[in-house]
């Protein structure tokens, strides 16, 4: 179990890169103007926390004894708001693993008949559980994007991060997308997920990018689309882990000194609506994970033209966003 929320707030708030006058918000204080959204194009929800992993470096702490999931009638009030908002043009479905709700299917099969464009972010291990040997047939089928996590193309560097056998596992999680036609047909894109180990921003996505699709080629011969290079942010277990760990400080400064204005304009939080397994909403999961919710409380309440144009809430896990060439739900910014 990670810290408590009130506890993971406090510690963010203690980094001020020795300026007082950032008043435990030191990322504010470097933004110096005011954050608001631009659109609402993507349509983001975590729909539990129930996961058959425990990775170590999840920031929605998930796991196999979390029981938070997404009711059907918080699902049909989303649809409800998909359905009914033009600007939205895809809807991002992550979890947990997702998949292991029950409104995982309806969601996905309601939102392609809106003409929705359909993400699930999936561990790639959840393709061989039990009850699920169908699951990536119905992906394809419905032509969901896949983005899936693999740390590292080498075993023991993924497993060290997702636990002992994942990898393999997610090989042949790959292999059944391929066979499928992820990552060669147009109409189903797989797109991989790298997380930096430590306390270390990722390196150049192209650079990484190549080396994966090489070594997974001729070691595996498994292919996919792109290589999105995420930071870790200082939230939930990385943070507990940095905090036990003695290297908090550190890793706040590393991305201090990487803080990067450029950017700004491309933050996910300017773009989307992160929407809760409750219906709550947030500027982004990471907020939501800390629970900093948007000006707008809940699903119930949406309006596009409001929250397009509302403040977004800031904390010092938001140099996670910026340091670098960036790092959102689509990889790099710039």
């Amino acid at each position: 179990m990670s810290m408590p929320i009130a506890k993971q707030l406090e510690t963010l708030a203690t980094f001020s890169n020795g300026n007082p006058a950032s008043n435990g918000n030191s990322f504010a204080f470097d933004v110096a103007r005011p954050l608001y959204a631009a659109t609402v194009t993507t349509f983001q929800m975590i729909i539990g926390r129930a996961c058959n992993q425990a990775c170590r470096h999840c920031h929605v702490a998930a796991g196999p004894l979390r029981t938070e999931t997404k009711s059907r009638e918080i699902a049909d009030a989303c649809l409800e708001v998909i359905r009914s908002t033009p600007e939205i043009q895809t809807v991002d479905i992550t979890g947990g693993a997702p998949e292991m709700n029950a409104v995982f299917r309806p969601l996905v099969v309601e939102s392609r008949k809106a003409g929705k464009h359909v993400i699930d972010r999936c561990n790639l291990t959840i393709l061989s559980q039990p009850g699920y040997e169908d699951l990536a047939d119905f992906l394809a089928e419905h032509q969901v994007e896949v983005i899936a996590s693999l740390p590292h193309f080498a075993a023991a560097r993924t497993d060290k991060q997702r636990g002992r056998g994942t990898f393999d596992s997610s090989i042949i999680g790959l292999q059944k997308l391929n066979a499928l036609g992820y990552g060669a047909d147009e109409r189903l894109p797989l797109h991989l997920v790298y997380n930096p180990s430590g306390t270390f921003l990722s390196s150049g996505q192209a650079q990484l990018e190549a080396e994966f699709k090489r070594e997974l080629k001729t070691r595996f011969d498994v292919v996919f689309n792109n290589l999105y290079c995420i930071n870790n942010l200082p939230v939930s277990r990385f943070l507990e882990a940095l905090v036990r760990g003695g290297k908090f400080e550190e890793y706040m400064n590393t991305l201090h000194s990487a803080f990067n204005p450029a950017t700004i304009d491309g933050l996910m939080c300017r773009h989307q609506v992160s929407v809760g397994y409750d219906g709550h909403l947030y500027d982004c999961d990471f907020n939501q994970m800390l629970e900093i919710p948007a000006s707008i409380g809940h699903i119930h309440d949406f309006d596009a033209a409001t929250f397009r144009t509302r403040s977004i809430k800031t904390a010092n896990h938001c140099y996670g966003c910026t340091a670098g060439a960036g790092s959102s739900c689509g990889g790099e910014i710039s």
